[in-house]
């Protein structure tokens, strides 16, 4: 017998996710698992709304319509809030996909993961750090390409925003979790094993390369400069240069 995917609920904040990452959104998606539920929360008679309302049959969304009770106040970010909790209580989702850019789901994804549900997030780079953190892997909208044809990899890559070395070793949370994730994966030369060292990266935050301008772990650790790679028979390695150096 083989096993089931995982049961993922979709749940998006229209309000404040654009419609045209959808396709790209439901193909990461579809690496983890099967989006059995799929709903969309806003106020369907505003007018902001109106490209989420041309895709949603043809990607099987359910709409959820959410009245404006009050200037100033997002009823739909409740209405998100309630379903998720109904579910995790009366449904066995496996994982939760929050497609949105606003902080205030940041206590709903914290809730969820103490339960045990995995939290994949989407949002564009203005989303707010705590619920970018709070998630098992948040991955920004800008980050988000269509496979490339064949023959086109080059084109598709230099598509992506990709920070000099120097910027990426400015970035002290990045540089600090790379090199923890090298060191605890480390075997007795200094070398760790490229899948052990991403498996420790995701047990430690939320982390995805194509965040940082990159599509793969591997073309990361080889752009900061920080580190040895190697690859061996189809499998990358990757060593800490001060280890080298002792």
């Amino acid at each position: 017998m083989t096993e089931r995917p995982a049961r993922i609920a979709l749940l998006i904040d229209a309000d404040n996710s654009p419609a045209s990452k959808i396709d790209l959104i439901l193909a990461e998606i579809a690496r983890y698992g099967s989006a059995n539920i799929r709903r969309a929360y806003g106020n369907w008679k505003s007018a902001s709304l109106v490209p989420w309302e041309k895709v949603l049959h043809e990607y099987a969304i359910r709409p959820i319509q959410q009245f404006d009770y009050s200037k100033g106040k997002n009823a739909s970010d409740i209405a998100l809030i309630i379903d998720a909790m109904d579910l995790l209580y009366t449904q066995h989702i496996d994982a939760y996909c929050l497609v949105s850019s606003d902080s205030d789901f940041t206590p709903l994804v914290m809730r969820l993961r103490t339960s045990g549900a995995e939290v994949y997030g989407f949002g564009e780079r203005k989303t707010p750090m705590p619920f970018v953190n709070a998630c098992s892997r948040f991955i920004y909208l800008e980050g988000l390409s269509e496979p490339p044809t064949e023959g086109d990899d080059e084109t598709a890559a230099a598509s992506l925003p990709q920070p000099t070395a120097k910027t990426l070793r400015g970035d002290t949370r990045l540089v600090q979790l790379l090199r923890n994730a090298v060191e605890a994966s480390a075997a007795d030369d200094g070398w760790s094993h490229l899948g052990a060292v991403g498996n420790q990266i995701a047990n430690q935050a939320s982390f995805d390369p194509r965040n940082y301008g990159y599509k793969k772990l591997s073309e990361l650790f080889g752009a900061i400069g920080l580190f040895d790679i190697r690859r061996e028979d189809k499998v990358w390695f990757v060593r800490d240069k001060r280890s080298a150096s002792r």
